[in-house]
């Protein structure tokens, strides 16, 4: 279990935090108390063209240093806008740094803030292909490069000698290209996901495709990608993680905050013009009434890492204290500890 921070900032007297420094500096210390309170993982968003965490690696190294036990990773970076080899450069070298404890979560993007923001960044489709399409080339690019194979000819007069035969990419960090994680949105793309051995990762909305509670199409997405990983042979074992917004009112601040009237269902709409998306709902009540909300949550139970989604312009101190108060009053009764 740990955290998903969007890593938001603001400059108005209600944020903790009003800077992009602020939010890269917060997002590395709150990553290392979530790490002494016991939890599992620090994970961060990507968004370009936004006040919002946008270049990760920097951000992962850094934690990486910081920190000795937790996972590192994001959920999710943006695919259309990747450089496959620069990328996976910077990859090996955050891996490394961590001492192999990055989980990348990699998807084909969500709207933008700008209009095919990934043009500024260089790239467009091919003739005949989509932005998501494009996005997935990137991906099938990034997956071999991390196999650490050699597949560039070498110069015959280096400026350094080379090892014998064709070169890789370097640094190259070994098993970083099962930690790999494909954010999916569709019962389709989670087939897809298992197929190229990712691991899954769903966040608190899918695309609607039979009118149910969020939490009973991301279970029949799970099934299905379990179902798509065992048909397509894969030798080890792969995770799911879920995100949540879950909220323990254990003291006046968090009562202030969270304690108002609670929508207690999904939310519908479009984040796409033509794709209606279902919205999980926030969960913010006193301990005992969460874990019995959260045992009928059957994506939650059929995960095996849950990633609580923290308001990170509250402060650190601030959500270190949401995050123990999961994990000391929530997880025991469910059984997640």
């Amino acid at each position: 279990m740990g955290f998903l921070s969007f890593g938001h900032w603001s400059d108005s007297p209600p944020s903790q935090v009003r800077s992009a420094s602020d939010a890269l500096l917060q997002s590395i210390e709150l990553a290392v108390a979530a790490e002494e309170l016991g939890a599992d993982g620090a994970f961060y968003r990507v968004h370009h063209f936004a006040r919002q965490l946008a270049s990760p690696f920097p951000l992962l190294a850094a934690v990486g240093a910081r920190t000795s036990r937790i996972e590192i990773g994001t959920g999710v970076i943006d695919m259309r806008y990747e450089n496959p080899f620069y990328m996976a450069e910077d990859a090996g070298a955050a891996d490394l740094i961590s001492r192999g404890r990055l989980q990348l979560g990699i998807s084909r993007g969500s709207p933008e803030q700008v209009i095919d923001g990934f043009r500024h960044f260089g790239y467009q489709p091919a003739e005949g292909e989509t932005d998501a399409d494009m996005a997935r080339r990137h991906t099938e690019v990034f997956l071999e490069l991390l196999k650490g194979e050699g597949f560039a000819r070498p110069n015959p007069r280096p400026m350094f000698p080379n090892p014998p035969g064709l070169l890789r990419l370097e640094p190259h960090s070994p098993g970083l290209r099962e930690r790999i994680w494909w954010g999916a949105a569709s019962t389709a793309t989670a087939e897809w996901t298992a197929r190229l051995g990712m691991n899954l990762m769903s966040s608190t909305l899918v695309f609607d495709e039979s009118g149910e509670p969020l939490h009973v199409q991301q279970r029949r997405q799970i099934d299905a990608f379990r179902g798509a990983w065992k048909e397509a042979g894969h030798a080890r074992e792969p995770r799911v993680s879920v995100s949540r917004s879950i909220f323990a009112l254990v003291d006046d601040r968090d009562r202030a905050y969270f304690g108002g009237p609670q929508q207690g269902r999904d939310q519908f709409g479009y984040i796409e013009p033509d794709r209606l998306a279902v919205f999980g709902r926030s969960y913010a009540a006193e301990p005992d009434v969460l874990v019995e909300q959260l045992k009928e949550d059957t994506a939650i139970a059929a995960a095996d890492t849950l990633l609580l989604t923290v308001p990170n312009q509250l402060g650190v101190d601030y959500n270190a204290h949401a995050i123990e108060s999961i994990l000391r009053f929530v997880a025991p009764g469910l059984g997640w500890r």
